[in-house]
């Protein structure tokens, strides 16, 4: 069952928390990183982003970035931007955003049960990415970012979480720049510690949910310290990796749609006969068209919004993975009709994530993209149902809101 365990969580000083707190490393890229931390010396992405503050001719994956990345962090610790707690605390990370509440605990997870499976995955990890964060983690000493995982909901552990939230106050609570609000709570006492741990032993599976390349860089991090201490106990915390755990009920994912650089060679009158060969094709003169239901999409195509509808004998697919509405468009349309065969690669495609809303797609096929489509969302049950199958779903599947941010825990790996 799962091992989920208390740490000594390094965290923000109350007054400089958000200051501190930053997106993600991966929801940027080098320019946007050094335009968000601008005359912010505070920002976390000092140690997740650490090009930030080395020429921009020295490589983003350059030795002398993650050597940065550790002197910024020791830096930040030594000035008491960042402090540790003085014993193994769990901690609540309330996020609350367009009224929508997610409540996870954040604790240290196993690299044993990633192995074993026991922490479930959904996506294949590229190793390139896997290497920055495995260097990032590895010089910093640290899980810099945690991992977000997911569990199918307890109802003894949500009343463990909301009584101790009724009767404790936060250490946290702000609003950050794009109107999500964070709160923060410490729970550093030894009955309701070990209660937790207990309910996660008794938990069957933990799921990740975002953050494949960091827990794959995490336990890799893991076995090389492993390897160099070869008379480890498996207590050391190089054995353990930062998450983030939150009942299914509470996750929200958006939809994560698609645009296109070109028809492959057809005219906008062959191409939609082609896809008429798979889907009902309807003009839609309501606006943008947002899919309401699986198995239909939203495309942009020369200005006008079409509602597309998969035909039955597209979708009754015997495997859950053929039977996303992600790979119902790739198997049927993007790739037979568009000629995108991996979408991982192929540059005529890129993908938008819902958060920047339809408009986005409109504006990228006005400004010279060639056709969008837009996607109803994967839910949480299909993510789980294709991680307990032990299948793989299509790359940009998922895209969950609010994102996680970055420089609120940090672990230490010894």
């Amino acid at each position: 069952m799962a091992v989920v365990r208390p740490f000594m969580g390094i965290r923000p000083s109350k007054d400089l928390v958000e200051k501190v707190a930053s997106l993600p490393y991966d929801v940027m890229n080098r320019k946007e990183a050094n335009e968000m931390s601008a005359g912010n010396d505070y920002s976390f992405l000092h140690v997740v982003r650490a090009e930030i503050d080395v020429d921009d001719s020295v490589d983003q994956y350059d030795k002398v970035v993650y050597e940065t990345a550790r002197k910024n962090l020791d830096k930040m610790i030594e000035d008491k931007i960042l402090v540790q707690d003085e014993s193994p605390c769990y901690y609540i990370y309330r996020q609350i955003m367009d009224g929508r509440v997610q409540t996870g605990l954040v604790g240290c997870t196993s690299i044993d049960d990633y192995m074993n499976n026991i922490i479930k995955k959904h996506e294949f990890t590229r190793p390139a990415k896997e290497v920055d964060r495995i260097n990032n983690f590895d010089y910093c000493d640290a899980n810099t970012a945690p991992i977000f995982l997911t569990y199918r909901k307890n109802d003894e552990l949500n009343k463990m979480i909301n009584d101790y939230i009724k009767f404790n106050k936060p250490i946290y609570n702000f609003t950050s720049e794009d109107d999500i609000t964070h709160i923060v709570w410490v729970i550093n006492g030894d009955f309701i510690i070990d209660n937790i741990s207990r309910i996660f032993e008794n938990t069957e599976y933990l799921y990740i949910a975002d953050g494949h390349h960091r827990s794959a860089s995490s336990v890799k991090v893991g076995l090389k310290r492993r390897e160099e201490n070869p008379d480890f106990t498996g207590e050391e915390e190089f054995n353990y990796f930062l998450s983030v755990i939150f009942p299914d009920e509470d996750l929200f994912i958006m939809d994560y749609n698609r645009v296109v650089k070109d028809l492959n060679g057809y005219t906008k009158e062959e191409f939609l006969d082609k896809v008429k060969d798979n889907f009902l094709v309807e003009e839609y003169t309501g606006g943008s068209y947002r899919p309401v239901d699986k198995h239909t999409y939203g495309m942009y195509l020369d200005n006008k919004w079409y509602k597309i509808t998969a035909k039955d004998g597209i979708t009754n697919k015997k495997n859950i993975v053929d039977r996303l509405d992600v790979a119902i468009l790739q198997d049927n349309l993007l790739g037979p009709i568009l000629d995108i065969k991996d979408p991982r690669t192929d540059k005529r495609i890129d993908f938008i994530g819902g958060i920047r809303g339809l408009e986005e797609l409109e504006r990228r096929v006005d400004e010279g993209m060639k056709v969008a489509f837009s996607m109803y969302p994967t839910t949480i049950d299909d993510l789980m149902e294709v991680a307990d199958t032990g299948e793989v779903m299509p790359p940009k599947s998922t895209w969950f809101e609010p994102k996680l941010r970055s420089g609120l825990f940090v672990h230490r790996l010894s």
